[in-house]
This record gives structure tokens, sequence and C-alpha cells, in this order.
């Protein structure tokens, strides 16, 4: 996994680590079942340390960003690299989210200390995709990791070109 500043989100998943349709109603039910996502990944030590980490940064302050997007995340010794999970979930979860609706569409991202900057450049990627309403509602009509994987790629590639047609205007 390239830990360049160029870093994309869709380098960071494969479709192992996707879910579609996650049943969970809770927020703590969801970010659980993002963590379990990541077990086997040999980037991570304990999915223990991976959740506490995680949850500790919830309870400074939500990471539900609006919009229906959900970004827990953490830095923490138990990653040697960054990795994600995507997933969406079959009914609105709350998230205590900035603009109070209810998140959908979940990205968690988990790193060591000295990816900082990494970290902070994926979660700004995210956000500004999710932005447009035609990603998003791409995401959740996905039926399989690869076409979320897929929807992503494309999405980076025509931000990266600046290309505009590809979205809807900024909601």
């Amino acid at each position: 996994m390239p830990t360049t500043q160029t870093t994309k989100i869709n380098q960071l998943l494969d479709p192992e680590h996707v879910r579609i349709g996650l049943d969970e109603t809770s927020k703590e039910g969801v970010i659980d079942a993002l963590v379990d996502v990541l077990a086997g990944h040999g980037a991570i030590s304990s999915l223990d340390d991976v959740r506490a980490a995680i949850f500790a940064r919830e309870e400074k302050m939500s990471t539900g960003v609006g919009k229906g997007l959900g970004l827990p995340h953490a830095k923490t010794p138990a990653a040697s690299d960054t990795v994600a999970a995507f997933a969406t979930t079959d009914g609105p979860v709350d998230f205590g989210a900035v603009d109070d609706m209810p998140v959908r569409i979940l990205l968690l991202l988990v790193g060591p200390e000295e990816h900082k900057s990494q970290h902070v450049k994926i979660l700004g990627r995210i956000s500004r995709l999710v932005s447009r309403a035609s990603l998003r509602e791409r995401l959740l009509a996905a039926e399989s990791p690869e076409t979320v994987i897929k929807t992503i790629r494309e999405g980076e590639a025509a931000l990266g070109r600046g290309e505009h047609r590809f979205f809807d205007p900024l909601e």
C-alpha cells in the first residue's frame, strides 16, 4: 500500500473489506461490524486496539460528517499502515451527524500516527466525493463490493481531471 500524498481511496479498498447492506441499526453496531471487516488484514495487529481507538475518537466528536456519510477513524499503533473498510447500511443509522441526517455510507479509516497527513487527506477526499448526490446514490445502489470500488475509482478519476460532468452540482 503506497503511503504517499496521492493515495486514493480505491487503492485502500479491496472487495473483502467492503460490505453492502449492513443490517446494524446502531452507531456502535456499525462501527463494530466495520472493525470486524478488517480481521486478518496484515497491517492490523489487534482488532481490539483498533476498536478502542475508533471509539475513543468517536467520544471526542461524532464522525457523522453530513449528507449520510460516517467516517469513523483513528490513528493507532495497532495499524502498521493505513487501511480502510467501507460499508453501506440497509437503513438509516443515527450517528449524531453535524447535519442531523442519518448515516448510510461509511468509510472506516485506521492508520499509524506517522501517517497523519495522509489520513487527513484521505478523509478530505472521501468527503469531497460523497458531497455529490449522484455518487452517493450510485454507492447506495451498488450490489457488489467491486461496483463500490469501481464507483469510487471513477469518482476520484473525474475529480483528478477536474471533470464535473460525472457529478451533479454540489449540494
